[in-house]
């Protein structure tokens, strides 16, 4: 435990008295103990120490134990020790009295969940707390001691209105206590009209337990992450317990069950009992497949040498080593229209293939440097038989076949030089190896007047394994609604209805194409265009099975993990008493919350605000919307604040985007603003906070990369020569020496940056717009906008932020 580190001089004066007088007697005593401390040299007491020791039996308080503890306490002898040396002389007395009562700490296993009754029903809370024997409970509503509430449940029956509020419960032992998290009580009309209504939490006046999610069968290869979940609904508020192959698993006792780094003894059959006071109910039993030859399913068998052909393949014969894709939503551009869809559409796809067993990467608003080497950092997760997907959503346009995805500082009038080449991605793509390449593209593809050039790909594999879904068609522009703040593009709106059904990829963008073109907005505006060579049944529901070589699995592993860390929650203390806590989100891969709220405050302070300011230079944070109340105000429109903490918590946030162009470890002040009961004028007390390089930060996008320029080389070199690999991440791979596996006739070549075109210098990408009565006359008017370089006789409605355009 942590505690085995501190200090004999942490221990309070009653606790040190006790073990004194424990420790004061002849068989077995502090005269053994001084014998055991003397294998430290800095602990070996002197004669004279022992004789000092000897004569405090002369003093009326005096005690020999005492003395001792206290010369150990001077010299800084940790707890761990002094444990040691009380079990050498078998001091079970000191030794159970050490371990239960001042070393082991409070943990609370159950924590009480908040809950919305009807008027007049029982609410149960329940806070259950495992550490030393004589443990004490005590509930609170708000700041007040609720009478009777002295136990780890606390029972309202039944519940009125004057027991509506927060409740908290303290567990303790001796001097030493933890407090839960809050629940809170809400009471909701008979009527139901709320979302916390009756009908929706207590579907029956049975009360029973209601198993609202099921979890889902798994294959998983070493090193991975296990995600199960069951959900419930029940009153009381139910309780969880998981198991594997039929025996409970020790703390799996929340509705999510989450294992890191897994290996092959986490394989077998899953299940979760969920139960309360008066019910009880089991969840499907599933199956967690991991690493190779865990595969319990004969048809995951290779063919036997010489066996007959089992005919075509189904659907579901096919599987993947490892699932890939990366998000990239430009709306901030420096130069042209801003947009709006990007934001919500990838985070819409995000949630969608992570249900997928997707590692996925979004990202926000890239520059030219950033987007290269996102795309650079992507390939490295590639690998032979793994799912590829790229999808992006801003502006955009196609020459002569060739499609560009345009950066948000890609000047007015640019050419490809400014922008990500498409095509070129697919060739490096398959010089991967890759399972399946996927490409969904949400942008215009108008022609670009300013660039008339030809740029020629080298020559592609025939790898049968790749699909183009265009949000729309050759020389034509894609459109967004403007509904709200968070409104989807129209592609996106489509495809998030059809992408998690089980059909191979094709199928399901000729479903989203024959969705659209039944669609009155869409038709003779933007279809979608697919383009694929898919020979394959292949889906992106099919099931993951481990590669061969776990050495570059782990790797791909660890490549992706390192970008996706958060810091972890942190308390600071401030010398006039208050404490602080500092919480962190992650609403993309570059973009991150804080959140800070009080945690204590002295009773003789009667206002105090904790806010950040100096943030390290790179990332984005708007000023005027830091230090917010709600989400909303600090610029979030996707987190809730019931994901991070509760309502009744005072809180504020500030979000951080742009964390892709963090140079150094991201750090700033906290500024304690309080004012005493009597004085008028308000204190300020700050302190420096750093939390290293959270997120993609770590992967130094804005640093440029090296790119291949054969397709021999191979992953593991790649991964090792990538500047996101920092010396503390290659000490903990196996000693593989970069330089003995790349292949010879592997030459590299430096991305540089964009170069201006001198041609076209005073055309301009920007959109005529014109009015369509009929979209103005339906019943929900789509405000539509894209920027096309036609004029505006060709364009018969009106434009409104559209997700992509040249």
């Amino acid at each position: 435990m942590e505690d085995k580190n501190l200090g004999v001089e942490t221990l309070s004066e009653a606790v040190l008295n006790r073990l004194g007088n424990m420790l004061d007697n002849l068989k077995c005593g502090w005269k053994q103990l001084a014998r055991a401390l003397a294998e430290q040299p800095q602990f070996c007491c002197s004669d004279k120490e022992l004789i000092d020791c000897s004569l405090k039996v002369l003093s009326p308080d005096g005690s020999p134990g005492r003395y001792l503890l206290a010369l150990l306490a001077d010299r800084g002898c940790t707890l761990a020790f002094l444990l040691q040396c009380l079990k050498k002389i078998e001091h079970r007395e000191a030794v159970g009295f050490l371990t239960t009562h001042v070393m082991e700490q409070i943990d609370i296993k159950c924590q009480p969940q908040s809950q919305r009754v009807p008027e007049g029903r029982p609410v149960v809370l329940s806070c259950r707390a495992v550490g030393p024997v004589d443990l004490a409970y005590q509930w609170f509503k708000g700041k007040d001691e609720v009478p009777g509430g002295n136990g780890p449940e606390l029972v309202l029956n039944p519940v009125n209105p004057a027991q509506q509020g927060p409740y908290i419960c303290r567990v303790s032992s001796g001097d030493k206590y933890v407090f839960s998290d809050w629940a809170h009580v809400r009471l909701v009309r008979s009527g139901g009209t709320s979302a916390g209504s009756s009908s929706d939490y207590f579907p029956s006046s049975a009360s029973g337990v209601y198993i609202t999610r099921q979890p889902r069968p798994q294959v998983l290869m070493e090193g991975d992450t296990l995600y199960l979940e069951c959900t419930a609904q029940a009153n009381p508020p139910p309780k969880f317990q998981w198991y594997l192959n039929k025996q409970p698993m020790p703390n799996c006792t929340r509705s999510i069950l989450k294992i890191p780094c897994i290996t092959t003894a986490d394989r077998g059959t899953y299940t979760c009992k969920v139960y309360n006071l008066y019910h009880e109910a089991w969840s499907d039993q599933v199956q967690v497949n991991i690493g190779p030859g865990s595969f319990s399913d004969p048809s995951w068998e290779a063919p036997k040498v010489g066996a007959p052909d089992a005919g075509p393949r189904q659907m579901g014969d096919c599987c993947a080593t490892d699932k890939v894709a990366l998000l990239i939503g430009n709306m901030n551009y420096l130069h042209h229209r801003q947009l709006r869809a990007p934001m919500a559409d990838v985070h819409e796809l995000t949630n969608l293939l992570r249900q997928l067993d997707f590692k996925v990467v979004s990202l926000l608003d890239l520059n030219w440097q950033e987007m290269h080497s996102a795309v650079t950092e992507f390939l490295l997760l590639l690998d032979r038989g793994v799912y590829g997907l790229l999808y992006f959503a801003g502006h955009g346009y196609e020459n002569y076949g060739n499609s560009f995805m345009v950066p948000i500082d890609a000047p007015a009038s640019y050419t490809f030089k400014h922008c990500l080449w498409v095509q070129d991605v697919l060739q490096r793509m398959q010089a991967r190896q890759t399972g399946l390449n996927v490409f969904l593209l949400d942008m215009c593809r108008k022609r670009n007047p300013n660039d008339e050039s030809i740029p020629q790909p080298g020559p592609l594999r025939v790898t049968a394994n790749i699909v183009f879904g265009y949000a729309t068609c050759v020389d034509a522009e894609a459109f967004e609604v403007n509904k709200d703040d968070l409104s989807n593009g129209i592609f996106m709106s489509f495809l998030k209805k059809r992408l998690m059904e089980p059909e191979k990829v094709t199928v399901i963008l000729d479903k989203v194409a024959e969705d659209m073109g039944r669609c009155e907005i869409t038709r003779g505006r933007q279809a979608l265009e697919l383009r694929s060579n898919l020979s394959e049944r292949r889906a992106l529901t099919d099931s993951i099975q481990a590669p061969a070589c776990q050495v570059t699995a782990s790797t791909r592993n660890l490549q992706w993990a390192i970008a996706h860390v958060l810091p972890e929650s942190c308390c600071l203390q401030f010398e006039c008493g208050v404490k602080v806590q500092l919480g962190f989100a992650a609403e993309f891969s570059n973009i991150m919350i804080i959140y800070s709220r009080i945690l204590e405050t002295p009773e003789d302070i009667v206002f105090c605000s904790a806010q950040l300011s100096d943030f390290t230079e790179g990332p984005e944070v708007d000023l005027k919307h830091s230090n917010q109340e709600s989400l909303l105000e600090a610029g979030s429109l996707l987190l809730s604040m019931d994901d991070l903490l509760p309502l009744e918590q005072p809180q504020l946030f500030t979000r951080i985007s742009a964390l892709q162009r963090l140079k150094k470890e991201l750090s700033f002040t906290v500024c304690l603003h309080y004012k005493y009961t009597n004085l008028d004028e308000e204190v300020l007390e700050e302190q420096r906070v750093s939390v290293g390089k959270p997120l993609v930060s770590k992967l130094n996008l804005h640093e440029p990369r090296l790119s291949p320029t054969s397709s021999s080389d191979r992953q593991i070199s790649s991964i090792m020569d990538s500047s996101s690999f920092s010396e503390s991440f290659r000490a903990n791979l196996p000693d593989v020496n970069p330089f003995s596996i790349r292949s010879e006739s592997t030459s590299w070549s430096c991305y540089q940056g964009p170069m201006e075109s001198p041609t076209f210098a005073s055309l301009k990408n920007e959109p005529e717009e014109t009015t369509c009565p009929e979209f103005l006359e339906s019943e929900e008017p789509p405000a539509i906008k894209s920027l096309p370089s036609a004029s505006s006789q060709e364009l018969p409605f009106k434009f409104s932020n559209l997700p992509t355009s040249i």
